[in-house]
Parts: structure tokens; C-alpha cells; sequence
């Protein structure tokens, strides 16, 4: 009969790769139901996570504390300015907090001397 539509077998073929999902898509029909909604974790969970721990190690904070410097062996220093910084003694831990910058020694010389130790001074 004249009224049937011409066979395009390269139009075929392309119809059936979309239908199996050829390009990605979310929901819409023959998707998989999510049946509760996906639990994201985040930075403040962490943050009371490592609140408790340290609770328990008994922290105490140390007011009036101007700077920290983290001295690294490749002759960078973690430096730390006004931190808050929390001590166990009894747990022989120390707790630093704040915005840290690394920076070179050379840097933060002459400042920093009476920080630095005789094996630093050579």
C-alpha cells in the first residue's frame, strides 16, 4: 500500500539506543523509586564528632595565646595567629584551632627567634 511510512533503518537503530537509555537521565518513567531520600554527611556532624572525643580526653582552653608556629624539618613553619587552643595534660594532647598559613622561616624572621631552638640557629 502507498500510505506506509519509508524504512529508515539508521532512524531504527537510534530510536531503540535512546529507549535503552542510551543518554543519561534521571527519574522519569523506568527509573528505579528511591524509597528514602539519600542522607548526606557534613562538615558540622564531623565537627560535634570531634567535640565529644575531645570532651572526653577533658580539655580544658588556654586563654591569651597570640601565635603558634608549627616548625617543620624541610624548613617550613605552620604558623597560627590568634588560635584557640585547648590542652590535656593528662592526655599529653593539644589542640590548635584556627586559620593556619604555611610559611617560610625566613619569613617570619626576626620575630620568631626566641621561639627557635639551638639546633635551629646554625
Amino acid at each position: 500500500p502507498p500510505d506506509t511510512m519509508p524504512f529508515n533503518p539508521d532512524k531504527l537503530q537510534k530510536f531503540l539506543k535512546a529507549k535503552k537509555g542510551g543518554e543519561s537521565r534521571t527519574g522519569g518513567k523506568g527509573s528505579v523509586r528511591r524509597k528514602r531520600k539519600a542522607v548526606r554527611k557534613n562538615a558540622t556532624h564531623d565537627d560535634k564528632r570531634l567535640k565529644n572525643t575531645l570532651n572526653k580526653l577533658n580539655v580544658r582552653d588556654i586563654p591569651a595565646i597570640e601565635e603558634v608556629n608549627l616548625f617543620k624539618d624541610d624548613g617550613h613553619v605552620i604558623h597560627f595567629s590568634n588560635p584557640k587552643v585547648q590542652a590535656s595534660i593528662a592526655a599529653n594532647t593539644y589542640v590548635v584551632s584556627g586559620n593556619a598559613e604555611t610559611k617560610k622561616l625566613q619569613d617570619l624572621l626576626p620575630g620568631i627567634i626566641n621561639q627557635l631552638g639551638p639546633d635551629n640557629l646554625e
